[in-house]
Parts: structure tokens; C-alpha cells; sequence
């Protein structure tokens, strides 16, 4: 996880949350977050990178469209992730 970028993350986050999206959800869901377009060529190859790394899992919902979902690795990787955070973001609470 500590090497990928804000936007893989982000990605891999929203695809956690969704029941396996395809790039076009994810696209519309991410535009809502950051408020402006997600381009193509911003998309598919941060999905193709986390699919490689073995994050994500592609498969195809239909003839035109793929959807994505976490692997057991992507999971593993966003509670590590949780865990990180926590220890700071509870330190900054008390604080």
C-alpha cells in the first residue's frame, strides 16, 4: 500500500465499498470526490497498476464493460492501512 499513490488508493477504497463496480461507476464516484473529470487515460492504467499488484481483481460483467472487485491481498492491504492511520489519527485526538 505504501506505494501507491493517493489516487490508487483512493481507487482501491471505493472499489471496497461497492458491490464489484465497473470503471465507469468508479469514474462517476471518483468525479463526485474530486469534482472534476476523470480522464480514461487516469483511470485504467491506476486500475490496470492495482490489478497487476494484485489488489484488484478485473473480470468482465458484460461484452463492454469490466468489473472490478478487492482481493483477499487488497483487503489485507487497506486494514494494514486503517491500522497505520489509526495510531496517528488517535494520537492527534488526544492530543
Amino acid at each position: 500500500m505504501h506505494d501507491l499513490t493517493g489516487f490508487q488508493r483512493d481507487l482501491l477504497y471505493v472499489i471496497a465499498g461497492r458491490d464489484n463496480p465497473s470503471g465507469l461507476a468508479l469514474k462517476d464516484t471518483l468525479e463526485t470526490y474530486y469534482e472534476k473529470e476523470i480522464h480514461h487515460g487516469r483511470l485504467y492504467p491506476n486500475l490496470d497498476t492495482l490489478v497487476n499488484k494484485g489488489l484488484v481483481e478485473k473480470g468482465e460483467a458484460d461484452r463492454r464493460a469490466n468489473y472490478y472487485r478487492l482481493t483477499a491481498r487488497g483487503q489485507r492491504e487497506i486494514e494494514a492501512r486503517r491500522e497505520w492511520e489509526q495510531q496517528y489519527l488517535s494520537a492527534a485526538i488526544t492530543t
